[in-house]
């Protein structure tokens, strides 16, 4: 196996390690492996491909991280034809929640939702996507 070398914060190998102990992982490595397979394979449900989907995508971060703020404005922009709404709103005492409703292909959805992932100082994403089209939730078009 190809060991590889990831810097990260202590506080998130803190956390990974409290998981691992905490749900009978053998160590830091195979809960990165297995993390790595989720992402990589989020996705790729067949289901989804070649149909009209929608994507609701919700991102927090720190209201006084003013870079994250302009990065999500960047992205709106940067993909308007995808973006068909956009909300921002006050989280609590300390936040920001980005809010982002996506109508398109899953290839482009995948690749909005990793740019924003990719966005420095975000706290959370969280998202959903389902088909919008006339066949249902996960019926398969004929």
């Amino acid at each position: 196996m190809t060991v590889v070398s990831v810097s990260m914060p202590e506080e998130l190998v803190e956390r990974i390690d409290a998981f691992a102990s905490e749900h009978g992982y053998t160590g830091r490595s195979e809960v990165v492996r297995e993390a790595s397979r989720n992402l990589l394979g989020e996705f790729e449900d067949k289901r989804l491909e070649d149909r009209e989907l929608m994507a609701v995508v919700t991102v927090i971060f720190d209201y006084e991280t003013t870079s994250v703020e302009e990065r999500m404005m960047g992205l709106r922009h940067d993909y308007e034809g995808l973006v068909v709404a956009n909300f921002h709103s006050h989280v609590g005492t300390h936040y920001c929640m980005e809010l982002f409703v996506l109508e398109g292909q899953l290839e482009s959805i995948s690749t909005f939702v990793g740019k924003i992932r990719a966005t420095k100082d975000t706290l959370s994403v969280d998202y959903s996507v389902m088909p919008v089209d006339e066949f249902g939730p996960f019926a398969s078009p004929e």
